[in-house]
């Protein structure tokens, strides 16, 4: 069903077992009937059943309870074929019974029939199997996809029910979702919720979903938080959770995002990968990057968090954003040795030079430009000669700043073809006032 596959590809909806009620229903009329009967003060008088009519459905009775489906067809349309007379309660209990054979069959169309039959007989059937059969002959024509049929006979029952709950407000609220009425499907959901909730039972999980759903296409924005919000209260799960701070972030709600996710993480709803990353992203863009490292670490090491270039990078970003460089440079390397680019080793070197490692900076330089893959290819060397220059090694850092030179010159950088000009007339200079005072000694 179209609705069924909507619901399951939002993951906000849990699917209505409409078959399963209508089976209990059709199967369960004389208890139904009963419980109908005890609410109402209203008696009918109905005329009475022959004996031998009381036998032929007992017999008919006797088959369906065989699964003799067949047989008992033939027992009944042999009534109907006989010359006899029958009072209107007796078609009407013939026909009720033929409804449930064509039900068992799946031939919901002959059913309707059948049962349309019966409810026709108004005064002359008890009033409980009248109220039965027309919520019985609402709920197949739903299942014929007659809606507007189904709509009217639920109508006609509410008029005949003595103070219903819930359940016909939800059903007619599904039918009027089916119809793509979603105004009149809320406000049928929610008189059905409104009714659970004054007489003190539970509101289904189910219920909500369809209703967060109604609000969803209608683009009425708080509502939906409104209700995501009872969901994660009542019937926490994670798609609840994911769906609440999904729907704040689109309304620049990021404070709230976060608390959501946070508070999510923090009872262990959080179990993909992308719910973390999505996390510590958000945290990063807090300005609380120790926290988004502390995720992706513990993703990590969990093993929820794949071990990748990108999610070490990630967690690496977190720790020198939180000025843990001593923590960052080791998650650097490992990322920087399983990345098909040198854009890592580009970041390294940067770090190495921070941190007065020169010697790895040099290195970290030379595999990001042996890696490629690079934006900015001169500021590598940037970042290289200055590391040859603090290791004292002057020919290999202006070898250095002359490659940054002539690539600025190529992609047209003219800030940095001035910055790396500025090196080498200071390494010339640092040269010269070397040989000078070698030669003065």
């Amino acid at each position: 069903m179209r609705f069924i596959q909507t619901t399951l590809a939002l993951a906000l909806l849990v699917a209505v077992p409409f078959t399963a009620e209508l089976g209990l229903n059709i199967a369960g009329l004389s208890a139904f009937a009963a419980e109908e009967e005890e609410r109402r003060q209203k008696t009918r008088r109905v005329p009475s059943m022959s004996e031998s009519t009381f036998k032929k459905l007992a017999e008919a009775q006797e088959l369906i309870d065989l699964k003799d489906l067949a047989g008992a067809e033939q027992v009944l349309q042999g009534m109907l074929n006989r010359s006899r007379r029958y009072n209107g309660n007796e078609i009407g209990q013939i026909h009720n019974m033929l409804g449930f054979v064509y039900f068992s069959k799946e031939d919901y169309k002959g059913a309707i029939r059948e049962y349309r039959i019966v409810v026709e007989q108004g005064e002359d059937i008890p009033e409980g199997l009248e109220v039965t059969t027309l919520y019985t002959l609402a709920q197949l024509s739903f299942v014929d996809e007659q809606y507007t049929e189904a709509l009217r006979y639920m109508e006609i029952w509410l008029s005949k029910a003595n103070n219903p709950g819930p359940a016909p407000h939800i059903f007619m609220g599904q039918v009027f979702y089916q119809m793509e009425d979603y105004p009149s499907s809320i406000a049928q959901i929610e008189k059905g919720i409104d009714v659970a909730q004054t007489r003190g039972t539970a509101v289904k999980e189910n219920w909500w979903g369809l209703l967060n759903y109604l609000y969803y296409e209608e683009e009425n924005w708080p509502k939906v938080m409104e209700i995501l919000e009872i969901m994660v209260r009542e019937f926490p799960k994670r798609v609840y959770w994911i769906r609440l701070a999904g729907i704040q972030g689109q309304e620049g709600m990021e404070k709230e995002q976060i608390y959501t996710m946070e508070a999510a993480y923090t009872a262990g709803f959080l179990e993909r990968e992308r719910d973390l990353t999505n996390l510590a992203g958000l945290l990063m863009q807090d300005e609380v990057p120790i926290r988004a490292a502390n995720v992706m670490r513990k993703g990590i090491d969990d093993e929820i968090i794949e071990r990748t270039d990108k999610n070490l990078r990630t967690l690496g970003q977190a720790y020198q954003l939180a000025q843990e460089v001593d923590l960052a440079i080791p998650v650097f390397e490992d990322a920087a040795k399983l990345s098909d680019d040198g854009k890592i080793y580009e970041r390294l070197a940067q770090l190495y030079l921070e941190d007065d490692e020169y010697t790895k900076c040099t290195a970290a330089s030379k595999n990001a430009l042996d890696k490629g893959g690079l934006r900015k290819k001169q500021n590598v060397y940037v970042v290289q000669g200055m590391c040859e220059y603090n290791r004292d090694n002057l020919n290999v850092a202006r070898k250095s700043f002359v490659s940054c030179r002539n690539e600025s010159r190529r992609v047209e950088d003219e800030s940095n073809q001035r910055v790396c000009q500025q090196w080498i007339t200071f390494i010339d200079r640092e040269a010269d006032r070397r040989r000078q005072i070698a030669a003065a000694i």
